[in-house]
């Protein structure tokens, strides 16, 4: 039997990730796996299974088409455009859900995989999540602090 490379099982991931079968994408992770995201860090199955469960809730439809992958054993590097239609809850960062909103997404991304064991031990995943919340209608908002430009011109 072959013993699964950070490649195979990135595609392994793709294709369970694709089908959304939470089980498959589990079984592709060590139990003290890493996973890295904008959104933060999961550590083990069930972070893990959590962070991929908002993503399956919010775009039921949500599909990876990997459109490179470089040519190494491990870690595994991809690109990727994520896209989906958010009709389901999704959690926010600071806790807050975004109820369905309807909106199409299209996200373009990058990911490592590295493994050990024959499991994938850390899966890093980068992604603009602005690009992601002003297509989901957000907008970026500043906090109400006044501007050295305004302190000047009072002063």
């Amino acid at each position: 039997m072959r013993m699964p490379d950070a490649r195979w099982l990135k595609q392994r991931l793709h294709d369970a990730f694709n089908r959304h079968d939470l089980d498959k994408v589990i079984q592709c992770h060590s139990q003290d796996a890493v996973l890295v995201t904008p959104a933060g860090v999961a550590e083990g199955h069930e972070q893990i299974a959590s962070y991929y469960e908002d993503l399956f809730r919010g775009f039921p439809d949500m599909r990876m088409t990997v459109w490179h992958t470089v040519l190494c054993a491990d870690p595994a590097v991809t690109e990727w455009l994520l896209t989906g239609t958010h009709t389901g809850p999704f959690l926010l960062p600071g806790g807050q859900v975004l109820e369905r909103t309807g909106h199409h997404v299209a996200i373009r991304g990058t990911s490592t995989c590295s493994v050990g064991n024959n499991k994938i031990i850390s899966h890093r995943m980068y992604f603009d999540q602005l690009e992601l919340y002003t297509q989901l209608g957000g907008r970026l908002v500043f906090d109400k602090q006044r501007s050295s430009r305004e302190r000047r011109a009072e002063d």
